[in-house]
C-alpha cells in the first residue's frame, strides 16, 4: 500500500498536485504549474507528467494511484472526456493516457463533484449542517461547474453530466 494519497486538480489555467500522508492526514507536498491548455492535449499531458515527477522527486517515491479532479467528465460508454472547458481534453481517453504515462492507477472525477462531495463530508456543509440531505456546490474559475450531493452521494445523471 502506498504511504500517500495523491490528488491532482486539473484546471483550465493551472494543474495542482497535493500529496497527503495517510497516517497523519497532513499535506506533505503541494505543487502547481500552468496548464497552458491552449497548447493542446499532448502539452497538457506533458505538464501533468512534469508535475508528478517534481512531487515524486520531493518524496523519493512515485505514486501507485492518483485521483484527478477534471474540468469535465469521462464518458462511461466511450471512455473519452466530454463537456470540458479545456476543450483540448474533449474526445480524449485521458484516464488511459495518464495511466500509461505515469505508470500508476488513475481515477478521474469531475472537479465540481469532488468539491461538493468534500464540502458535504469534511467542509462547511458538514460543520454548519451535519445532517444535510442535499449539498450543492459551485466552482467558478476558468469555467463554471456544479455538483450535487444527496444523502452523502454525488448525483451523476444518466449521461454523467448532472
Amino acid at each position: 500500500m502506498d504511504r500517500y494519497y495523491w490528488g491532482v486538480d486539473l484546471g483550465g489555467t493551472k494543474i495542482e498536485c497535493a500529496v497527503i500522508e495517510r497516517s497523519t492526514d497532513m499535506c506533505v507536498v503541494r505543487e502547481r504549474i500552468a496548464t497552458d491548455s491552449d497548447q493542446g492535449y499532448a502539452h497538457i499531458l506533458n505538464q501533468i507528467t512534469l508535475l508528478i515527477d517534481r512531487c515524486a522527486e520531493q518524496l523519493g517515491q512515485r505514486p501507485l494511484a492518483i485521483g484527478f479532479g477534471t474540468p469535465g467528465t469521462l464518458d462511461p460508454h466511450y471512455g473519452v472526456m466530454k463537456n470540458c472547458n479545456s476543450t483540448a481534453l474533449n474526445g480524449k481517453p485521458l484516464d488511459k493516457d495518464l495511466t500509461e504515462l505515469l505508470g500508476a492507477k488513475v481515477v478521474l472525477a469531475n472537479d465540481a463533484n469532488c468539491f461538493a462531495l468534500a464540502e458535504a463530508h469534511f467542509g462547511a456543509a458538514k460543520r454548519v449542517k451535519p445532517n444535510a440531505e442535499v449539498v450543492f456546490g459551485i466552482i467558478m474559475g476558468t469555467g463554471v461547474g456544479s455538483g450535487v450531493v444527496v444523502n452523502g452521494k454525488c448525483l451523476y445523471g444518466c449521461h454523467v453530466s448532472a
